[in-house]
Formats: structure tokens, C-alpha cells, sequence
């Protein structure tokens, strides 16, 4: 058998028209009347499914008005251009086979979810549409990084995950052990005997590849490195993470300026080709998450980010007529609620820079 892919009609809808195909898939919806019905396909190679249109002069007609959402089908049938109507093309069945049926208890209905029940169900929340359009476009943004440092003659370093010395301090990552921790650990002076662990000391899961990737900058010239990365912040917002992908490039022969034209080119390229291969994922995020998401996106990709020194933002800020939770002072760092009234105080992104040597990691450049 073979099997077309849904994301193939709707990118080359007519070189389909009137053909006869073959479709798999999972039945969104099922809308069955008396002498037809319409299901809903998808495939996972498009964000939009695909409409089925079927009559009673299948074999199965009535099993198939029975199908439930979640069922796994395939279909063959005639591609039916239908500009006129809200979807561009439907599938007029000859024959739907049942692939994989699916319980009444499906917990994944055709309405809208809390997040919180989301997560309850994590192996089915693929299937919705937020969880589709938002991982649709992480893999999109991920290949976008890879091309855009590719591109210009970066060389991608893998930099290990395990780790005994790191950038940050021990107590933000986490601590890696092959001791028993169900059993009294080896204790020596009182504290943790890590000799009989199988690095001989404390092992850490990194926090940065930073410090392996200057040592590559300095052999190859410009690299980058992109992959996992692990904090122990204890935090609850939406800004803090366990786990997060993190992008690192370590440019040689290169100033404060030039990183900063780089950063700002680096993140207009990866939007632009975002919006330019997911338009249907960021039309949905635009409608049903953030309203004017795609308004924002196109203003910074036609803005110049604005670079102003720490203490100038300092004196922006305390000039601001407004009460701060927070209060800015020229020693200390920025508070988010600081960064959000910068970006609309500029109406568009910011570079602050020239920070006080003070709140700066031991291995950040001193400004001469």
C-alpha cells in the first residue's frame, strides 16, 4: 500500500485533484447523519486534518458512523478540490478500514483542555492541538539554530552533560551518584565518602558547556552548542525551568558590539523562518493563546533592538512614575518587571549592557 501523507495535499492540492489515495491516520471527529458522515483525519505530517466525507454506499457504512474519536483508520478515496469551503480539499471515501479502535473513556475530546488535565494525560496531550502546534514549532526553531550557525561557518560541539567543575556554583545543579542512596551512605570526616562513587568525587549534571566551548572557540574560531541543560531553581514561574534546551555560541577575535549584531541577527533569522514554515501553528497560537502574537513577531523582526549601558537603564528607571516592588539601584541586577518596562519604554527589544563587574560570574570579561 502506498500511503500519501496529509501534509502532501494540502502543500500540492490540485497535482492531487481526482485522484484516488490512500490515507492513515486518527479520527479527530466524527459527524455521522443518516445517509453520510465527515471525519476528521490526522496524520501528525500537518498541523490541520484532513476531511473525510463517507456514504452510505460503504460495505460498513454504519460501523464506520461508529467510529470514535482516537480510533486509528485508513482510508482510500478521491481527492475533491473545495476552494469554496472553509477547508481547501476533502477526501471522498471509497473504502475506511479501522486500523485501531478506541474507547468510549478516550479522555481527549474535540474541546478545549485546562493545561492542569493536560498534564494529567501526557501520553495523549500530543494530540491536541496546542501540544501539536507548539512542538511543530520547537522543531522548526531548533532546525532554524542549527542553520543559522551552520550557515555561517560554526562548528557544533557536543560539551559533556556530566560534569566535576562548572560555571555556575555546585549549589544549582544536580548532584550525580551511583551510591545506593536507599542504604547508609560512606561517610569519612563526618561528611559523604564520594572515593567509593564511581568518579572517585562529586559529579554534577552541567549547567552550561560554556567553559568547554571557550576551549573550542579557541581552536576552531566560532562554535556553537545546543542541547540540554539542568538547573535546581526552586521556582514556580513560567520563566524557571528544571530542564531547558540552551543555545551557546563562543566566538574568537569578536567584541561586545559584534556579539550583540550577531545575537540580534541570530533571533530575527530563527523567527522569520518560524513564520515562513509554520503559518498554521502560529495562526493558531495568534487565535486560540496569545492574541496578536503574529503582530509581535513581525515588530521585531522589522525593530533595531535598542543597546543601552546598565546605568543608564538605572537612570531610566528611576526616573519612571511608577511604584516599583522591586527598586532599581545602579549596583544591583534587573527585576522582571524592570525588563518589561524597558521593552515597552523602547517599544521593542533591548540590549543592556556594560553591567557592574560585581553581580558578573567569575569568568565574564572585565570592560577595560
Amino acid at each position: 500500500m502506498k500511503r500519501t501523507r496529509v501534509k502532501q495535499l494540502f502543500l500540492n492540492k490540485e497535482s492531487f485533484e481526482k485522484q484516488e489515495i490512500t490515507i492513515c491516520g486518527w479520527v479527530r471527529t466524527n459527524r455521522s447523519q443518516a445517509q453520510f458522515g465527515f471525519l476528521n483525519v490526522n496524520d501528525g505530517s500537518f498541523f490541520d486534518s484532513l476531511q473525510v466525507v463517507y456514504d452510505n454506499k460503504l460495505v460498513n457504512f454504519e460501523e464506520v458512523s461508529k467510529y470514535r474519536v482516537g480510533s486509528s483508520v485508513e482510508v482510500t478515496g478521491i481527492v475533491v478540490l473545495t476552494p469554496e469551503m472553509k477547508q481547501p480539499l476533502e477526501l471522498h471515501a471509497k473504502s475506511v478500514k479501522l486500523l485501531g479502535d478506541c474507547p468510549e473513556t478516550y479522555p481527549i475530546q474535540p474541546k478545549r483542555h485546562t493545561r492542569e488535565f493536560l498534564r494529567e494525560v501526557a501520553h495523549l496531550r500530543p494530540r491536541t492541538n496546542t501540544f501539536n502546534a507548539v512542538f511543530r514549532i520547537r522543531s522548526i526553531a531548533a532546525f532554524a539554530i542549527h542553520q543559522y550557525f551552520q550557515e555561517r561557518g560554526y562548528v557544533y560541539v557536543h560539551t559533556p552533560i556530566i560534569t566535576c567543575a562548572d560555571c555556575e556554583g555546585s549549589a544549582e545543579m544536580f548532584k550525580l551518584t551511583t551510591l545506593n542512596l536507599d542504604e547508609d551512605l560512606p561517610k569519612k570526616d563526618g561528611k559523604v565518602d564520594f572515593s567509593e562513587d564511581l568518579f572517585g568525587k562529586k559529579a554534577y549534571i552541567t549547567g552550561s558547556g560554556q567553559l568547554h566551548g571557550e576551549t573550542f572557540a579557541s581552536a576552531f574560531g566560532k562554535i556553537y552548542t545546543f542541547g540540554p541543560t539542568f538547573r535546581t531553581e526552586n521556582s514556580n514561574t513560567k520563566t524557571h525551568a528544571n530542564e531547558f534546551w540552551m543555545i551557546e555560541p563562543e566566538i574568537s577575535f569578536c567584541d561586545l558590539d559584534g556579539l550583540m549584531d550577531i545575537e540580534e541577527d541570530c533571533l530575527k533569522y530563527i523567527v522569520n523562518y518560524v513564520l515562513e514554515h509554520c503559518p498554521e501553528e502560529i495562526d493558531f497560537c495568534d487565535t486560540f493563546i496569545e492574541k496578536g502574537l503574529k503582530d509581535k513577531l513581525t515588530k521585531l523582526l522589522n525593530s533595531d533592538f535598542v543597546r543601552i549601558d546598565h546605568k543608564d537603564v538605572i537612570d531610566i528607571l528611576k526616573k519612571a512614575d511608577r511604584t516599583w516592588e522591586f527598586q532599581p539601584d545602579y549596583g544591583e541586577d534587573l527585576a522582571k518587571e524592570h525588563e518589561k518596562y524597558l521593552t515597552e519604554y523602547f517599544n521593542g527589544p533591548v540590549f543592556v549592557k556594560n553591567w557592574p563587574k560585581d553581580i558578573k560570574s567569575y569568568y565574564m570579561k572585565l570592560n577595560p
